[in-house]
């Protein structure tokens, strides 16, 4: 009989234990406290602003790319950025080819160009806008053109990583324009 109730005396504690989280492996916590997912992620609030640069910074967590926009205001928060199967030019459909395992679409709710068809924004080399080679989840930011309102730049990442994307106000008439902001983790 001792044995028997020592055996249910291990099942009850065994089995409080599980229910109250004591034992077994702790849950692990979100890489860098990172909760943003995969999903597509936009906004669409009519615009005048214009592109201007395309930059890029190496964080402790994630890559950023960053686009400055300006224009007539302050504020920007047109674009929609997604994972896709392939990055497509606009007007053309021609898909941009991109390094990497995973390839996020960034379509900008801003061209490339001033209300008088001057250029704002033209890369010098559309396949490499900036140099990412040191980066730990970029592998490739190309330009895909600017069309009919709008720009898209095709970044490639190491794999489909989560990301988030922001914006940031800017002060009119001065150098510091508005910003889309978009950051991918190095990993889930």
């Amino acid at each position: 009989m001792d044995h028997a109730r020592s055996r249910s005396a291990v099942l009850v504690v065994v089995a409080l234990s599980t229910l109250l989280g004591l034992a077994g492996p702790a849950a692990a916590a979100p890489y860098c406290g990172i909760t943003w997912g995969s999903l597509a992620k936009a906004a669409d609030a009519p615009d005048t602003e214009s592109l201007n640069d395309v930059r890029v910074g190496r964080h402790a967590c994630f890559d950023r790319l960053v686009v400055d926009v300006g224009g007539q205001d302050a504020w920007f928060d047109s674009y929609d950025v997604r994972y896709v199967p392939h990055v497509t030019a606009e007007g053309s459909g021609d898909v941009v080819p991109l390094r990497g395992g995973a390839a996020l679409q960034i379509t900008v709710g801003a061209p490339a160009h001033d209300a008088h068809g001057n250029a704002t924004f033209s890369p010098t080399d559309r396949r490499e806008v900036v140099d990412v080679s040191a980066f730990s989840t970029f592998r490739q930011v190309a330009w895909a053109g600017s069309f009919e309102g709008q720009s898209t730049i095709g970044l490639g990442v190491r794999a489909r990583l989560p990301f988030r994307v922001s914006t940031l106000a800017g002060t009119p008439n001065s150098d510091h324009t508005p910003r889309l902001v978009i950051d991918v983790a190095h990993r889930w």
